[in-house]
């Protein structure tokens, strides 16, 4: 990893920004790009970071309040993380444990019931993705909730998934999209949530400048991966149509932006050598980095990540080292907030 920083406890977004009093397009944009100072402007300020004829292509994964408190067989309470299907595996499901102050649970065995609210259970069949780890934090899973539906009985009985830098739990609503819409799938587990400062207003503005607006799907799992492991195969759709109008752009000299590491990841995952895509769909394993650097998207709206994070790297894949080291001790200097609900930025290859 050729970036690191130490990330100050202060600058961890631990509410919503409208609860700070700012609208969800009032965050801040830091604007970064290849031998140019860095600029610091609101997230409103996102058409006129953007030419005309360029495509901004965004997810529209829903997220699903994947969070259910339960019971494990000795009696502990535990917090199981729906992150998605098992790849692969009918009637399978990745879950995470956690505690209630939200510690990763290392110390879950093959067999062992969670009983859950509704008279669901959870059954841990055997660790994830390698089943024969003797401990994991990730799980397969069977998961019994009767004759209802499993998006029907989170939506009843589950809430968000949380971490500790945050001081409540929002409503879903606070961690859905304007441009999330709801499917037959099984959507997200956290929000894509590069996405979430885009309002209605924004949209228009794009569209009076004349920046095409195209969507991918990338369902995204859990996001709590430690330290040395790879981002774990999500599912994706890439449609034909905005297959077509990524190569048109591209034909035409125009930038492909990418709304988030989830967009990046799908239309790369559908990319050729010579950067058109094609449309496809299913699970994706890829990871960008200095081995696979980004073939289609030279533009990224991304929020902040972590140290060590391997989203990192995806950056670095699209904007370069050193646009990404800038724009990471700009946004450090200049007090920008981290997560899911903090500020955000935009890297211009």
């Amino acid at each position: 990893m050729s970036l690191s920083f130490v990330l100050p406890d202060r600058l961890s977004a631990a509410e919503p920004p409208e609860a700070r009093g700012t609208p969800r397009d009032g965050v801040r944009l830091l604007v970064a790009r290849p031998g140019r100072p860095v600029r610091h402007r609101r997230f409103r300020d996102l058409p006129s970071a953007l030419a005309p004829g360029d495509l901004l292509v965004v997810n529209t994964s829903s997220t699903a309040p994947a969070a259910v408190d339960g019971t494990r067989s000795d009696g502990r309470p535990v917090t199981v993380h729906v992150s998605g299907p098992v790849p692969g595996v009918p009637d399978r499901w990745v879950v995470e444990l956690r505690t209630p102050a939200r510690e990763r649970v290392h110390d879950g065995r093959s067999g062992e019931v969670v009983t859950l609210p509704g008279g669901a259970h959870a059954v841990l069949v055997a660790a994830h993705p390698d089943p024969a780890a003797v401990r994991s934090r990730l799980w397969r899973a069977v998961l019994d909730t009767g004759a209802t539906a499993l998006t029907r009985w989170l939506e009843r009985v589950g809430r968000p998934i949380t971490y500790s830098y945050l001081r409540d739990t929002p409503g879903i609503d606070d961690f859905r999209t304007v441009v999330a819409r709801p499917g037959r799938e099984f959507p997200s587990a956290e929000m894509p949530s590069a996405a979430r400062p885009l309002t209605r207003d924004v949209l228009a503005r794009l569209a009076a400048r004349g920046v095409g607006v195209a969507e991918v799907v990338l369902h995204t799992g859990v996001s709590s991966v430690e330290a040395g492991e790879t981002p774990l195969p999500e599912r994706y759709r890439v449609p034909a149509r905005t297959a077509d109008a990524v190569n048109t752009a591209r034909a035409a000299g125009r930038r492909v932006v990418a709304v988030g590491t989830t967009v990046t990841r799908a239309l790369e995952t559908v990319a050729a050598d010579d950067g058109s895509v094609r449309a496809g769909s299913g699970w994706t394993g890829l990871v960008l980095g200095p081995d696979r650097p980004a073939r289609t998207v030279d533009g990224l709206v991304t929020g902040w990540h972590e140290p060590q994070a391997s989203h990192l790297l995806l950056l670095e894949a699209v904007a370069g080292p050193e646009t990404v080291a800038a724009a990471y001790a700009a946004a450090l200097a200049e007090g920008y907030l981290w997560h899911e609900f903090g500020d955000s930025c935009l890297l211009l290859a």
